[in-house]
């Protein structure tokens, strides 16, 4: 099918047309036409490549209940994401070239984005021995990604090992930074909504310990290390020493670290349990300035899905965890564009093309320029509506944001060349899941 998008802001700068064809940007400019072409109005939405997470948690195989590699394509494509990157916290761990394999053609045969499997560091994530990362990365996944998010790579030489051994294929440990000793029983972060709700606090020492010790690890054997869903003024601190250092590391914030606070936690409402946890107003200031300055590399969604009965419950049984990639866009925009710290284009940046760049995807994140793949997403800044559960798509509705007031909507997704998302609808919505796939 050729697509002729009329009228949008490339990046949020001045309208243009696009015309779409063989999975590809065939054209961009002003005044196209093209005979039988499927036209789309953009006028007033902004276009951006297609979104790009660097820590998406799909469940399957092994926690369909939560969500599945279809339910949560579906719901990344909500959210304007074309290329995910799964998690490997699955049952059986992604921890061999057969389960990253079967990851990413589960991934293929929805259709929606792109997902690219992360590989586990160590077996079973349980931090002993290095799984199998040159199989992984020899595998058709292709993973560059390595990563015991959920558990902290704890033991300083297997670290180590890691950082080595990924050097070979230009690979990355992704680093969950929580000392486990010192969040042993941890409820909520450490500080004065702690103390006065008598919940065991979550120092924010136990990530910032772990960062500092990396990066120095990263730098003592040249290789890259990326810390995922950094939340602490401390952290921040660190990783801009490292850069300046000349340090191979890089960084993600969540959406929820860049707007919500330990505040909510006061309502135990399970929603707002999350690892690490919501932290101080200081330290989402902290994350947002280092996001603008470019200490801060990308957002990650860290969209973790759990069925009702592992929230709906009190809040020391709850699971951590917040769905959010229907949600990510929209918070960005309220937490750091609106505030007129981040262009639209430096949210394609953190958004598609860092992330992207730092998992080694050549074809993902790519600028909106002709010749290159069709997978952008055009979104409308201009609405504010309360987030509701029929904006969610994927199987869990554990959102943090359900009810509140949030700006935009991504009214289309493109997914090379195939309509993914049309006119703010899922293609397939409503479909059951055994028949549901998107058709080229």
């Amino acid at each position: 099918m050729t697509i002729l998008i009329r009228g949008a802001r490339i990046g949020g700068g001045d309208a243009a047309d696009l015309i779409l064809e063989g999975g590809l940007i065939a054209e961009i400019g002003t005044g196209l036409s093209r005979a039988g072409a499927r036209v789309v109005d953009a006028d007033g939405l902004v276009a951006l490549p297609g979104l790009v997470d660097l820590h998406t948690h799909l469940r399957e195989p092994g926690y369909e209940a939560s969500e599945t590699i279809l339910s949560g394509s579906r719901a990344a494509a909500a959210g304007g994401y074309t290329t995910v990157f799964a998690m490997p916290n699955t049952s059986p761990v992604a921890d061999t070239a057969g389960v990253v394999e079967q990851e990413l053609a589960l991934g293929e045969a929805a259709g929606y984005v792109h997902v690219q499997p992360i590989g586990a560091v160590t077996v079973g994530q349980k931090g002993e021995r290095l799984a199998e990362l040159g199989a992984m990365a020899d595998s058709r996944a292709r993973v560059r990604v390595f990563s015991d998010d959920g558990s902290c790579v704890w033991d300083p030489l297997i670290m180590r090992r890691a950082l080595e051994y990924v050097k070979a294929f230009d690979g990355v440990v992704a680093q969950h930074a929580q000392d486990p000793r010192l969040t042993e029983g941890a409820q909520m972060n450490e500080g004065t909504v702690s103390a006065e709700l008598g919940l065991a606090g979550w120092p924010a020492v136990a990530e910032e310990s772990i960062i500092a010790r990396d990066v120095l690890l990263a730098e003592h054997v040249g290789s890259r290390l990326h810390v995922c869903h950094l939340s602490t003024a401390g952290s921040v601190d660190i990783i801009r020493w490292a850069k300046k250092r000349g340090v191979s590391v890089t960084a993600e914030v969540t959406p929820h670290h860049l707007l919500l606070t330990d505040e909510l936690v006061r309502g135990y409402d399970a929603r707002f349990k999350v690892n690490p946890p919501l932290r101080r107003d200081e330290d989402v200031h902290a994350v947002r300035e280092g996001l603008a300055d470019g200490t801060i590399d990308i957002v990650a969604t860290d969209h973790a899905p759990h069925p009702d009965e592992h929230k709906s419950c009190e809040w020391q049984a709850a699971a951590n965890g917040m769905v959010g990639l229907e949600s990510a866009l929209r918070v960005v925009q309220q937490a750091v564009v609106d505030t007129g710290m981040l262009t639209w284009q430096d949210v394609a940046r953190v958004m598609s093309a860092a992330p992207a760049r730092i998992g080694r995807l050549d074809h993902a994140g790519t600028a909106l320029r002709a010749g290159q793949p069709a997978s952008l997403t055009l979104y409308d800044p201009a609405p504010v509506r309360a987030f509701t559960r029929e904006d969610l798509r994927g199987r869990s509705a554990n959102s943090p944001y359900l009810g509140r007031e949030l700006p935009g909507q991504v009214r289309w997704t493109f997914f090379r060349g195939k309509v993914t998302v049309a006119d703010g609808t899922v293609e397939g919505a409503g479909v059951p899941e055994s028949t549901a796939r998107v058709s080229a």
